[in-house]
Parts: structure tokens; sequence; C-alpha cells
């Protein structure tokens, strides 16, 4: 996810300090993987010398507390960004099939390495299957997006164990 994009996107409403952009991203899409507030004010830093931000300070008797505002050029940036589709990644350099190669090769157990990592992958459905129900609808279809992943993960899982006896031949060569 583009940080700088999501930054701008919450700014649109109206603008905000640091550590309001900060909170609104973590309750919005951190999700177990919250931002270091190094991080939002390097993104800012960023955004602003880009144009896409502008920054007032706030007259006080502490710290500077400045205040964040999207730009036009902001609102264009994040509304190219958008309408942009992701591209799908066909995980054609897959680690779960370079580990199933590498133990072929080295005498390991394939099938122990399958098994183990089966059991991880049904172990986080179960952790997301619960973190859906109690979830409100965000965190629904984030987990939804997830399992789907993994469930497409156990498939593969499935279909290389059924063809380890034909892989083990073709490493062999």
């Amino acid at each position: 996810m583009s940080v700088g994009h999501a930054l701008l996107g919450l700014l649109e409403s109206g603008p905000r300090h640091g550590y309001d952009l900060k909170r609104s991203y973590d309750e919005r899409f951190g999700h177990g993987r919250s931002l270091h507030y190094g991080q939002v004010y390097s993104t800012l830093a960023r955004l602003l010398r880009n144009g896409f931000v502008d920054v007032e300070s706030e007259p006080g008797d502490g710290p500077d507390r400045k205040r964040y505002a999207i730009t036009s050029a902001g609102v264009t940036d994040l509304a190219n960004w958008l309408t942009q589709p992701e591209k799908p990644e066909p995980y054609l350099q897959s680690i779960l099939y370079t580990k199933v190669v590498l133990a072929l090769l080295t005498g390991r157990s394939a099938d122990e390495l399958l098994d183990i990592q089966r059991g991880e992958h049904l172990r986080l459905m179960r952790e997301l299957t619960q973190r859906k129900a109690e979830g409100d609808l965000a965190d629904q279809l984030i987990c939804d997006h997830a399992l789907f992943h993994l469930e497409a993960d156990l498939r593969w899982l499935e279909l290389t164990t059924a063809r380890l006896g034909q892989l083990a031949t073709q490493v062999g060569r």
C-alpha cells in the first residue's frame, strides 16, 4: 500500500496534525501493522517536497504544532492513483516452491515441510476467521481477502503434495 496516498486520502477531508493522521491510518489500515511516527513524518516531508501537501504552524506555548493540508496537486495525484489498477501478483518466485525443491535436492522430507506449512496456513486461517467474526465490515473485508489467498495457497500445497513423486523425479535429473 502507498502510505503517501493513504495520508493524502485522509487529508482530503480537511487539515490534520501528524499524530491525527497516524491514528486515523492505524484505525483504518493498520490492522496489526501500525505506522511509526517517523514514517508518518518522513512521508509528510516527501509529500510537502513534491507539492502535494502544505503545512501551517499553529502558535502556542509548547513545541511547534503543524497541520498538514492537501493541495490541488495532491488531490490530482490521489485521484490518478485511485484510478490505476493494481498489478496482479502471479507469485512465480514462490519461497514455498523453492523450499520444496531444495528439500528434495538435499534429501530432506518435502512431505514434512508441506505438512508444517499446511498447519501454519490453517492456524492463520482460524485466527483470521475469528477476527472476521468479531470485527467490523472493514475487518471482514480485509480478512476475506487474506483468507481467499490462504485458500489458494492450501490448494497449491495439496496439489504439490500429490505431485511430489513427479517433482522428485524431475529434480533428481
